[in-house]
Protein backbone atom coordinates (compact mmCIF):
# COMPACT_ATOMS: atom_id res chain seq x y z
CA UNK A 1 0.00 0.00 0.00
CA UNK A 2 1.68 3.72 -1.01
CA UNK A 3 2.52 5.73 1.71
CA UNK A 4 0.40 8.73 2.74
CA UNK A 5 1.44 11.96 1.21
CA UNK A 6 1.99 14.94 3.40
CA UNK A 7 -1.53 16.49 4.10
CA UNK A 8 -2.15 19.65 2.40
CA UNK A 9 -3.22 22.94 3.70
CA UNK A 10 -6.58 24.67 2.66
CA UNK A 11 -7.12 28.12 2.95
CA UNK A 12 -10.61 29.01 4.94
CA UNK A 13 -12.00 31.98 3.68
CA UNK A 14 -11.80 33.53 6.56
CA UNK A 15 -8.61 33.57 7.38
CA UNK A 16 -7.48 36.33 5.50
CA UNK A 17 -5.00 34.14 3.43
CA UNK A 18 -3.92 32.25 6.76
CA UNK A 19 -3.37 28.22 6.13
CA UNK A 20 -5.91 26.44 8.51
CA UNK A 21 -6.16 22.09 9.68
CA UNK A 22 -9.24 21.22 10.78
CA UNK A 23 -10.06 24.56 11.68
CA UNK A 24 -6.82 25.74 13.72
CA UNK A 25 -4.79 28.62 11.97
CA UNK A 26 -0.93 27.85 11.59
CA UNK A 27 1.26 30.06 11.35
CA UNK A 28 3.27 30.05 8.05
CA UNK A 29 6.75 30.86 9.89
CA UNK A 30 5.81 28.05 12.17
CA UNK A 31 5.63 25.30 9.55
CA UNK A 32 8.01 22.48 9.51
CA UNK A 33 8.66 20.18 6.27
CA UNK A 34 7.23 17.26 8.71
CA UNK A 35 5.09 14.47 7.54
CA UNK A 36 1.99 14.73 9.30
CA UNK A 37 0.62 11.22 9.91
CA UNK A 38 -2.98 10.60 11.42
CA UNK A 39 -4.35 7.80 13.04
CA UNK A 40 -8.07 7.65 14.58
CA UNK A 41 -8.32 5.91 18.46
CA UNK A 42 -11.80 4.51 19.31
CA UNK A 43 -11.12 4.20 22.89
CA UNK A 44 -13.57 7.36 23.81
CA UNK A 45 -17.05 7.89 23.33
CA UNK A 46 -16.81 11.01 23.23
CA UNK A 47 -14.64 11.51 19.95
CA UNK A 48 -11.74 10.54 17.81
CA UNK A 49 -8.52 12.79 18.43
CA UNK A 50 -6.74 13.11 15.57
CA UNK A 51 -2.35 12.87 16.43
CA UNK A 52 0.35 14.16 14.61
CA UNK A 53 4.65 13.43 14.98
CA UNK A 54 5.92 16.48 16.52
CA UNK A 55 2.14 17.98 17.31
CA UNK A 56 1.86 21.42 18.44
CA UNK A 57 -1.66 21.69 21.09
CA UNK A 58 -3.22 23.59 18.21
CA UNK A 59 -2.90 20.24 15.91
CA UNK A 60 -5.06 17.75 18.44
CA UNK A 61 -8.68 18.21 19.05
CA UNK A 62 -11.67 16.01 19.36
CA UNK A 63 -13.77 15.10 16.94
CA UNK A 64 -17.89 14.95 16.99
CA UNK A 65 -20.77 14.22 15.01
CA UNK A 66 -20.70 14.41 11.42
CA UNK A 67 -16.37 14.71 11.38
CA UNK A 68 -16.45 11.17 13.15
CA UNK A 69 -19.33 9.96 10.73
CA UNK A 70 -16.99 11.36 7.86
CA UNK A 71 -14.27 9.43 9.14
CA UNK A 72 -15.43 5.80 9.81
CA UNK A 73 -16.71 5.85 6.91
CA UNK A 74 -13.94 7.00 4.71
CA UNK A 75 -12.28 4.07 6.92
CA UNK A 76 -14.91 1.47 5.50
CA UNK A 77 -14.64 2.97 1.92
CA UNK A 78 -11.34 1.81 1.97
CA UNK A 79 -11.85 -1.31 3.30
CA UNK A 80 -14.45 -1.97 0.37
CA UNK A 81 -11.87 -0.62 -2.00
CA UNK A 82 -9.05 -3.34 -0.21
CA UNK A 83 -11.00 -6.09 -0.89
CA UNK A 84 -11.65 -5.14 -4.57
CA UNK A 85 -8.14 -4.12 -4.91
CA UNK A 86 -7.29 -7.91 -3.50
CA UNK A 87 -9.55 -9.42 -5.84
CA UNK A 88 -7.98 -7.62 -8.99
CA UNK A 89 -4.28 -8.69 -8.08
CA UNK A 90 -5.76 -12.45 -7.68
CA UNK A 91 -7.41 -12.28 -11.56
CA UNK A 92 -4.40 -10.98 -12.76
CA UNK A 93 -1.74 -13.22 -11.03
CA UNK A 94 -4.00 -16.22 -10.77
CA UNK A 95 -6.23 -15.61 -14.50
CA UNK A 96 -4.38 -12.79 -16.78
CA UNK A 97 -0.81 -13.90 -16.25
CA UNK A 98 -1.38 -17.44 -16.13
CA UNK A 99 -3.59 -17.29 -19.56
CA UNK A 100 -1.93 -14.10 -21.20
CA UNK A 101 -2.20 -15.28 -25.05
CA UNK A 102 -5.75 -15.75 -24.78
CA UNK A 103 -6.27 -11.95 -22.75
CA UNK A 104 -3.20 -10.79 -25.38
CA UNK A 105 -5.54 -11.74 -28.26
CA UNK A 106 -8.91 -10.07 -26.71
CA UNK A 107 -6.89 -7.22 -26.69
CA UNK A 108 -7.14 -6.86 -30.36
CA UNK A 109 -10.75 -7.39 -30.89
CA UNK A 110 -13.64 -9.73 -29.48
CA UNK A 111 -15.88 -12.28 -31.50
CA UNK A 112 -18.79 -13.54 -28.88
CA UNK A 113 -21.12 -15.78 -29.67
CA UNK A 114 -23.81 -14.54 -27.43
CA UNK A 115 -25.64 -11.05 -26.26
CA UNK A 116 -26.72 -11.75 -22.78
CA UNK A 117 -29.59 -9.64 -21.74
CA UNK A 118 -29.93 -9.86 -18.15
CA UNK A 119 -31.27 -7.88 -14.62
CA UNK A 120 -29.18 -5.55 -12.90
CA UNK A 121 -29.69 -7.28 -9.81
CA UNK A 122 -26.80 -7.92 -7.65
CA UNK A 123 -27.71 -11.79 -7.04
CA UNK A 124 -27.52 -12.14 -10.92
CA UNK A 125 -24.15 -12.60 -12.58
CA UNK A 126 -24.38 -14.61 -16.02
CA UNK A 127 -20.47 -15.14 -15.83
CA UNK A 128 -20.65 -16.25 -12.48
CA UNK A 129 -23.78 -18.64 -12.77
CA UNK A 130 -22.87 -19.52 -16.36
CA UNK A 131 -19.15 -19.67 -16.50
CA UNK A 132 -18.68 -17.01 -18.85
CA UNK A 133 -15.29 -16.04 -20.15
CA UNK A 134 -13.90 -12.65 -21.08
CA UNK A 135 -14.72 -12.79 -24.44
CA UNK A 136 -17.68 -15.32 -24.79
CA UNK A 137 -20.45 -13.06 -23.78
CA UNK A 138 -21.84 -9.14 -24.67
CA UNK A 139 -24.06 -8.40 -22.18
CA UNK A 140 -26.20 -5.20 -21.15
CA UNK A 141 -27.61 -5.28 -17.87
CA UNK A 142 -31.07 -3.77 -17.26
CA UNK A 143 -34.04 -3.65 -14.67
CA UNK A 144 -36.19 -6.59 -14.76
CA UNK A 145 -33.95 -7.82 -18.00
CA UNK A 146 -36.53 -6.26 -20.61
CA UNK A 147 -36.41 -5.38 -24.07
CA UNK A 148 -38.32 -2.58 -25.63
CA UNK A 149 -40.03 -2.55 -28.65
CA UNK A 150 -38.53 -1.21 -32.64
CA UNK A 151 -40.62 1.07 -31.54
CA UNK A 152 -40.09 2.76 -28.71
CA UNK A 153 -37.31 4.39 -29.79
CA UNK A 154 -33.36 4.41 -28.74
CA UNK A 155 -32.06 3.14 -25.42
CA UNK A 156 -29.17 1.86 -23.81
CA UNK A 157 -30.61 -2.27 -24.51
CA UNK A 158 -31.09 -1.69 -28.06
CA UNK A 159 -28.08 0.23 -28.69
CA UNK A 160 -26.58 -3.09 -27.16
CA UNK A 161 -28.45 -5.21 -29.60
CA UNK A 162 -27.66 -3.27 -32.42
CA UNK A 163 -23.55 -3.31 -31.99
CA UNK A 164 -24.10 -7.18 -31.01
CA UNK A 165 -26.27 -8.60 -34.08
CA UNK A 166 -25.02 -6.40 -36.70
CA UNK A 167 -21.20 -5.40 -36.20
CA UNK A 168 -19.91 -8.67 -33.44
CA UNK A 169 -22.56 -11.08 -35.68
CA UNK A 170 -23.41 -12.74 -32.41
CA UNK A 171 -25.32 -16.37 -33.23
CA UNK A 172 -26.98 -16.11 -29.96
CA UNK A 173 -29.50 -13.56 -28.10
CA UNK A 174 -29.93 -15.24 -24.46
CA UNK A 175 -32.25 -13.33 -22.44
CA UNK A 176 -32.10 -14.05 -18.91
CA UNK A 177 -34.71 -13.51 -15.53
CA UNK A 178 -34.65 -14.51 -12.12
CA UNK A 179 -36.08 -15.30 -9.19
CA UNK A 180 -37.35 -13.06 -6.32
CA UNK A 181 -37.66 -9.99 -9.24
CA UNK A 182 -37.72 -6.26 -7.70
CA UNK A 183 -38.70 -4.95 -11.25
CA UNK A 184 -41.52 -7.47 -12.38
CA UNK A 185 -42.65 -6.83 -8.33
CA UNK A 186 -43.29 -3.50 -9.38
CA UNK A 187 -44.47 -4.01 -12.61
CA UNK A 188 -47.34 -6.40 -11.05
CA UNK A 189 -48.06 -3.59 -7.90
CA UNK A 190 -49.08 -0.78 -10.27
CA UNK A 191 -51.96 0.64 -11.00
CA UNK A 192 -53.01 0.92 -14.57
CA UNK A 193 -54.22 4.14 -14.72
CA UNK A 194 -51.61 5.63 -12.38
CA UNK A 195 -49.02 8.53 -13.63
CA UNK A 196 -45.81 8.83 -12.35
CA UNK A 197 -43.16 10.52 -13.07
CA UNK A 198 -40.93 7.07 -11.42
CA UNK A 199 -37.86 6.24 -14.20
CA UNK A 200 -38.93 2.61 -12.87
CA UNK A 201 -42.38 2.52 -13.74
CA UNK A 202 -41.66 4.28 -17.07
CA UNK A 203 -39.11 1.56 -17.88
CA UNK A 204 -41.04 -1.68 -16.56
CA UNK A 205 -44.16 -0.97 -18.11
CA UNK A 206 -42.23 -2.23 -21.32
CA UNK A 207 -43.44 -5.79 -19.39
CA UNK A 208 -46.96 -4.44 -19.51
CA UNK A 209 -48.42 -7.26 -22.06
CA UNK A 210 -46.48 -10.02 -19.88
CA UNK A 211 -48.45 -8.32 -16.76
CA UNK A 212 -51.51 -8.52 -18.41
CA UNK A 213 -51.34 -12.48 -19.49
CA UNK A 214 -50.11 -13.32 -15.98
CA UNK A 215 -53.48 -11.68 -14.19
CA UNK A 216 -55.57 -13.72 -16.71
CA UNK A 217 -53.86 -17.49 -16.65
CA UNK A 218 -52.85 -16.55 -12.74
CA UNK A 219 -55.55 -14.33 -11.55
CA UNK A 220 -56.09 -17.42 -8.82
CA UNK A 221 -52.88 -17.32 -7.73
CA UNK A 222 -51.31 -15.05 -4.48
CA UNK A 223 -49.54 -12.16 -5.67
CA UNK A 224 -46.16 -13.96 -4.97
CA UNK A 225 -46.93 -16.82 -7.34
CA UNK A 226 -48.02 -14.21 -10.26
CA UNK A 227 -45.09 -12.46 -9.50
CA UNK A 228 -43.16 -15.66 -10.42
CA UNK A 229 -45.22 -16.36 -13.37
CA UNK A 230 -44.63 -13.00 -14.74
CA UNK A 231 -40.91 -13.38 -14.14
CA UNK A 232 -40.71 -15.97 -16.70
CA UNK A 233 -43.75 -14.32 -18.84
CA UNK A 234 -41.41 -11.02 -18.66
CA UNK A 235 -39.35 -13.00 -20.76
CA UNK A 236 -41.02 -14.20 -23.82
CA UNK A 237 -42.65 -11.03 -23.75
CA UNK A 238 -39.18 -9.70 -24.39
CA UNK A 239 -38.29 -12.32 -27.05
CA UNK A 240 -41.06 -11.44 -28.85
CA UNK A 241 -40.31 -7.65 -29.10
CA UNK A 242 -36.93 -8.93 -30.19
CA UNK A 243 -38.60 -10.10 -33.87
CA UNK A 244 -39.71 -6.05 -33.97
CA UNK A 245 -36.53 -5.41 -34.67
CA UNK A 246 -35.95 -6.13 -38.72
CA UNK A 247 -32.44 -6.79 -38.63
CA UNK A 248 -33.06 -9.70 -35.95
CA UNK A 249 -36.09 -11.31 -37.54
CA UNK A 250 -34.19 -11.07 -40.50
CA UNK A 251 -31.04 -13.22 -38.96
CA UNK A 252 -33.63 -15.01 -37.03
CA UNK A 253 -35.47 -16.46 -40.33
CA UNK A 254 -32.20 -17.04 -41.90
CA UNK A 255 -31.46 -19.35 -39.23
CA UNK A 256 -28.22 -16.84 -38.53
CA UNK A 257 -29.18 -15.56 -34.86
CA UNK A 258 -30.98 -18.04 -32.20
CA UNK A 259 -33.08 -16.20 -29.66
CA UNK A 260 -33.10 -17.67 -26.26
CA UNK A 261 -34.98 -17.56 -22.72
CA UNK A 262 -33.37 -18.58 -19.53
CA UNK A 263 -34.72 -18.52 -15.83
CA UNK A 264 -32.39 -18.53 -12.93
CA UNK A 265 -34.34 -20.05 -9.49
CA UNK A 266 -31.55 -18.51 -7.00
CA UNK A 267 -33.55 -19.60 -3.75
CA UNK A 268 -33.07 -23.31 -5.04
CA UNK A 269 -30.31 -22.78 -7.53
CA UNK A 270 -32.01 -24.03 -10.64
CA UNK A 271 -31.83 -22.88 -14.17
CA UNK A 272 -34.06 -22.92 -17.10
CA UNK A 273 -33.17 -23.02 -20.24
CA UNK A 274 -35.48 -22.34 -23.94
CA UNK A 275 -34.96 -21.45 -27.14
CA UNK A 276 -37.77 -19.61 -29.40
CA UNK A 277 -39.58 -21.48 -32.24
CA UNK A 278 -39.73 -19.40 -34.88
CA UNK A 279 -42.04 -20.80 -37.31
CA UNK A 280 -44.40 -21.22 -34.73
CA UNK A 281 -44.22 -18.03 -33.52
CA UNK A 282 -44.68 -16.55 -36.21
CA UNK A 283 -47.78 -18.96 -37.13
CA UNK A 284 -49.16 -17.84 -33.76
CA UNK A 285 -48.77 -14.60 -35.34
CA UNK A 286 -46.42 -13.18 -33.15
CA UNK A 287 -48.72 -13.27 -29.75
CA UNK A 288 -47.25 -16.04 -27.93
CA UNK A 289 -43.84 -17.60 -27.84
CA UNK A 290 -43.38 -21.04 -28.71
CA UNK A 291 -40.60 -22.69 -27.01
CA UNK A 292 -37.98 -25.70 -28.53
CA UNK A 293 -35.03 -27.01 -27.18
CA UNK A 294 -36.80 -26.44 -23.24
CA UNK A 295 -33.91 -27.80 -20.31
CA UNK A 296 -34.21 -27.81 -16.77
CA UNK A 297 -30.72 -27.84 -14.62
CA UNK A 298 -30.05 -28.17 -10.86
Amino acid sequence: MAALQPTSLSKHPLSSGTPTIFGSKVQSGDLLPTQFRFWTSFRSKTGVKLKASAEPPALTRELKGDELKGIMEMESGCDLFDKLKNGFLSFKSHKYMENLECYQALAKGQAPKFMVIACADSRVCPSTILGFEPGEAFMVRNVANMVPTYESGPSETNAALEFAVNSLEVENVFIIGHSCCGGIRALMSMQDKAESSSFIRSWVIVGKNAKLSTKAAASNLSFDQQCTHCEKESINNSLLNLLTYPWIEEKVKKGMLSLHGGYYDFVNCTFEKWTLDYKGSIMNGKNRVVMKDRLFWC
